[in-house]
């Protein structure tokens, strides 16, 4: 009976609230690290959003010309236009990004290995594509929320918030209808998680190997200003696409969508413009999506630190 008692003493109190919380670290962590880069960016997001939108109407693509226009419209406060589907797409979306590819980078691991370019990749890919699905009502309510007031009165959704959003959504499109451009909106995030995740994990080794210091600062900030270029650079194309076919209505008369799907979108965008067309916008593009990488990479070190200190 002692030995008996003994083995109890050692069995921690608590190992279901431990397990569950050493489950859900990552993901909480990446909605955090999301969060916090959101709030930073996402004026830069709405002026982003309307030159994609002007662009393919033939409106102005200058980033100062469009910011001042919104000023004018709506004021401050139009440029967080959205921020509750901002966010809520970060806590999903975010979350279930950082948090699968630490998850999946875990289990791909070999003791005494280092990680090869495919495996790192792989796990990008995946932990992108996933995540894109989960976060897509989020997405689709953001889009719409950032675009409404260029719509004619008569056309607009005036959704009072991301909820409000859902419930129209669900009520006038059905429950599939919250999906609408997930296949973009997932190859994008495919794209975006293999430039932003995995170019962080090889040039902070890469950074390493040149004698930087592990988890200094430099070593964090220089890996995610790399990272922040390559998810820019392989996102752009996708994002164009997606944001074409998300904000899409059907014609008035014909009740068609100007785009069988995101492919033929694609076709009849370079069709218009050569391929350069899918990269538009790309200056407001990387100064919106490579300070959300850098922040949210950094802001993850921070988070991470933060938790050891607390003995979580």
């Amino acid at each position: 009976s002692n030995r008996l008692r003994r083995q109890l003493v050692a069995v921690p109190h608590q190992p279901s609230t431990m397990d569950a919380w050493k489950a859900s670290k990552p993901f909480l962590t990446g909605s955090l690290s999301g969060s916090i880069a959101t709030v930073c960016v996402q004026p830069i997001d709405m002026v982003k959003v309307r030159i994609q939108i002007g662009g393919a109407e033939g409106g102005s693509t200058n980033p100062i010309a469009v910011t001042k226009q919104l000023l004018k419209e709506d004021g401050i406060t139009g440029m967080y236009r959205g921020l509750s589907a901002g966010l809520t797409r970060q806590v999903f979306y975010t979350g279930a990004r950082l948090g699968l590819y630490d998850k999946f980078m875990e289990a791909a691991k070999v003791p005494g290995e280092k990680m090869p370019f495919w495996k790192t990749t792989l796990c990008a890919l995946s932990a992108g594509g996933l995540a894109a699905v989960v976060g897509n009502p989020a997405d689709l309510s953001l889009i719409r929320m950032q675009s409404d007031s260029m719509l004619p009165v008569a056309e607009r959704r005036n959704y009072t918030g991301v909820g409000n959003a859902f419930t129209s959504i669900v009520r006038d499109e059905g429950f599939g209808g919250l999906f609408k451009g997930a296949m973009p909106t997932a190859t994008r995030a495919m794209a975006l998680n293999f430039g932003m995740l995995g170019f962080n994990t090889i040039a902070k080794d890469t950074l390493a190997d040149l004698g930087v210091q592990k988890g200094s600062a430099t070593q964090v900030f220089g890996a995610s200003a790399i990272a922040g270029f390559f998810a820019s650079f392989f996102s752009l194309p996708f994002d164009y696409v997606k944001t074409q076919v998300q904000k899409a209505k059907p014609d008035p008369v014909t009740g068609e969508l100007p785009f069988k799907g995101p492919l033929d979108c694609a076709m009849q965008q370079i069709k218009k413009g050569g391929v350069t067309r899918l990269w538009t916008g790309f200056p407001t593009y990387y100064i919106r999506i490579a300070p959300h990488a850098m922040i949210t990479l950094i802001a993850q070190d921070q988070v991470k630190k933060m938790w050891t200190t607390m003995g979580l």
